[in-house]
């Protein structure tokens, strides 16, 4: 074990009632003022009132979802440095994705617990690319879902969009993520320092490695020194 500590915020974890659920923007201020901000990351565990999808998910042909651009994603680099190359595929259907997910070659494997699943994760990170369904434009949170509703999150850059017309790809509009054992979004910031909002639909959990904003630039700075090629 690493003698090497630096003292970090620490993740927090909120469970909002229905009621502070309902206004996004003043419960992320609540948030803010407990100091969420700093770790980089929250955790928000929607109250069981909220229902974003009514019909559910069992019904992926329902969905009527074509992944325009599937990326399969190769690893290459050893003992923790590595860079991934995106190469594009042809489209799938959300079900026809699943169904990749779920086969052999694909599928995630058996493990004990977390911490044997992320052993595997980084001991075969190099092998079988995985394929990721990024930036899909959509949402398939009901229209009629006034709370915590992507498209229209009650902030700034909905008048952006209603006011001036100016429609900014995932960032004022929903964007759908389907990913597979070993998908991965390499450490990256959002578009101007916004915040990320994300929502799991289903499957199965979604690992998040974060760095505090305040050794943001120092994370810069290794990546800087290992990859120079890329900055």
């Amino acid at each position: 074990m690493s003698s090497f500590s630096v003292d970090v915020p620490r993740i927090m974890v909120f469970r909002p009632t229905w009621e502070e659920f309902k206004n996004f923007p003043k419960y992320v201020a609540y948030m803010e003022s407990q100091g969420a901000h700093k770790a980089g990351l929250a955790k928000v565990v929607p109250p069981p009132e909220w229902v974003p999808r009514r019909s559910g998910y069992d019904d992926l042909d329902a969905l009527n979802i074509t992944i325009p651009a599937p990326i399969c994603q190769v690893v290459t680099g050893k003992q923790g440095l590595y860079q991934q190359i995106n190469i594009q595929k042809k489209p799938l259907t959300v079900k026809q994705f699943s169904e990749l997910a779920s086969t052999e070659r694909y599928q995630t494997p058996k493990h004990f617990d977390f911490e044997d699943l992320e052993r595997k994760y980084w001991k075969n990170i190099t092998y079988v690319a995985p394929i990721y369904g990024a930036d899909v434009s959509g949402s398939i949170t009901d229209v009629d879902q006034d709370s915590w509703n992507i498209n229209r999150l009650g902030t700034i850059l909905d008048f952006v969009n209603e006011d001036y017309g100016i429609q900014i790809d995932g960032v004022n509009t929903a964007y759908l993520y389907f990913g597979m054992w070993k998908t991965t979004f390499a450490w990256h910031t959002e578009d101007m320092d916004l915040y990320s909002i994300n929502y799991l639909h289903f499957g199965a959990p979604k690992t998040w490695y974060v760095v505090p904003p305040e050794h943001g630039r120092k994370l810069e700075k290794v990546a800087n020194q290992y990859f120079p090629a890329s900055y």
